[in-house]
């Protein structure tokens, strides 16, 4: 690397792009390298979906309420921004399938809906008889054709049947991506799967001989605590931490991207408020349709412009504890496609998260809106929270109105990662080294929608970025 500056610039302020922009400041400074950063972002705040309201005691997330521990790039960016102490993990209880007008106990050794323990299998009132006898001829089948891409829907329904595939697998696997998992493809969604598969040709095999060994049981009355991490602040604070160990300088909040030329070996963006910045090399952190967006003289970004987004909602609803009259052991439950019920989950947060509310109170966190069923999402917040009641008082017995709701609303936030979806982003990949070289994606439309699979993207951007300036 030259020691003329040059100027990088980071466009979206989501966790993807606030990682790139803190990890390339830290490099930056440890290293002495002559480079400027600009980090924009089209609203007026950073952290896109870690929102976090803070009231009357309770910590209530509007979009994303944890991560997964195992992935361990979020803990070591939140030991980066002093945040490491304010972890904390999720009290672990029984999970529940909504099939049938009834809460079933979702079966024992089941991992991701898989059944890996016979017994438990075998006495669920989650399936028929057929259908049991229909899952078991996953001992018997042949391997998936070899290297083919195909919908979690074919494969699971292949393997273990629809009954299975409706009452447990499709709850589960579809709240992930809030998608049609006929839709979704295996490459890209849990490719671990798919591998099993071919290493032991039973999946139930397989995912029994890989799963990890069960620790012994301690002796304990404590709560056991589960593989889900967050802060006991809300994920906000852990974005307003990454914020404030960046030079403020280089942020610029409320300017929008709307144009991105290549001219001289350099890029030219031309924002909103009429300005250009040039810059030499850009990492977009942005929704795909924003990326095709800002990239529109380039042909080869337009099959972004077909990948699906789902619209979702969270209502989270504030009650006493003895509102509820019949109250549940457990954290939560999925609702089967089947169901006659407008929600696709809920989490009874006060279970789950002790620390999201004061002792004598309950919270319940609803989802609602999916793949082909996002009409809801569009109604009035009076709308939503009536339905939503309706629903939770099919199972509980509640008694009054919560004390306070709040619905969040995301309008195509959920990118769909449908069967080929990468290999059609290889292919841009390769068009854009070609065609627009220093130019990275990082984000949830492109490799992982959970929150660490985003760190991880805009730590691998900003590799790729200075790789691209040394030459």
């Amino acid at each position: 690397m030259t020691e003329e500056h040059k100027k990088v610039v980071i466009i979206g302020g989501g966790i993807a792009g606030m990682t790139a922009a803190f990890y390339l400041q830290k490099m930056i400074r440890e290293h002495s390298l002559p480079i400027d950063i600009q980090l924009i972002e089209a609203s007026h705040r950073l952290g896109g979906k870690m929102q976090t309201v803070v009231k009357d005691g309770f910590t209530i997330e509007r979009g994303p309420d944890s991560f997964l521990a195992r992935k361990t790039s979020m803990i070591r960016l939140a030991k980066e921004v002093g945040m490491d102490d304010k972890l904390v993990p999720n009290s672990t209880g029984k999970s529940y399938v909504l099939a049938n007008e009834k809460l079933h106990s979702m079966p024992g050794g089941s991992i991701m809906g898989i059944p890996t323990e016979i017994g438990p299998f075998i006495t669920t009132g989650l399936f028929s008889l057929p259908g049991k006898l229909r899952a078991a001829a996953d001992f018997i089948l042949p391997r998936s054709e070899s290297g083919k891409d195909q919908s979690l829907g074919e494969f699971f329904r292949r393997r273990l049947g629809d009954e299975v595939v409706e009452n447990l697998i499709e709850p589960l696997l579809s709240g992930i991506y809030a998608g049609d998992i006929d839709q979704l493809s295996l490459q890209s969604t849990f490719p671990q799967f798919y591998e099993v598969e071919q290493k032991y040709r039973s999946l139930i095999i397989g995912m029994k001989k890989s799963a990890p060994a069960k620790p012994k049981e301690a002796v304990t009355k404590e709560k056991t605590t589960g593989g889900f991490l967050t802060f006991k602040t809300g994920l906000q604070s852990f974005a307003e931490a990454i914020e404030a160990h960046l030079d403020p300088n280089i942020i610029l909040k409320g300017h929008r991207v709307e144009q991105i030329n290549r001219f001289n070996g350099k890029y030219e963006l031309y924002l909103n408020n009429g300005e250009m910045i040039t810059a030499d090399s850009i990492i977009a952190a942005t929704p795909h349709k924003v990326t095709q967006s800002m990239f529109s003289e380039y042909n080869f970004f337009e099959p972004f412009k077909s990948v699906p987004s789902t619209s979702v909602a969270t209502v989270s609803m504030a009650f006493p504890i003895d509102a509820i009259k019949q109250d549940i052991d457990g954290t939560g439950f999925v609702v089967s496609r089947n169901s006659d019920y407008s929600i696709t989950a809920c989490t009874w947060t006060h279970k789950k998260w002790e620390h999201s509310t004061p002792k004598d109170k309950a919270l319940l966190r609803c989802y609602v809106g999916r793949a082909g069923d996002e009409t809801i999402v569009d109604l009035s917040d009076d709308q939503i929270i009536r339905i939503v009641l309706d629903d939770l008082k099919k199972t509980m017995d509640i008694t009054m109105n919560p004390e306070f709701s709040i619905v969040s609303r995301w309008k195509n936030a959920m990118p769909q990662y449908t069967v080929g979806h990468k290999q059609r982003l290889n292919k841009i990949l390769r068009y854009m080294k070609e065609e627009l070289p220093g130019v990275f994606l990082a984000g949830a439309s492109y490799g992982g929608v959970g929150i660490p699979d985003c760190i991880d993207q805009g730590e691998a951007s900003v590799k790729d970025v200075l790789d691209y300036l040394k030459g």
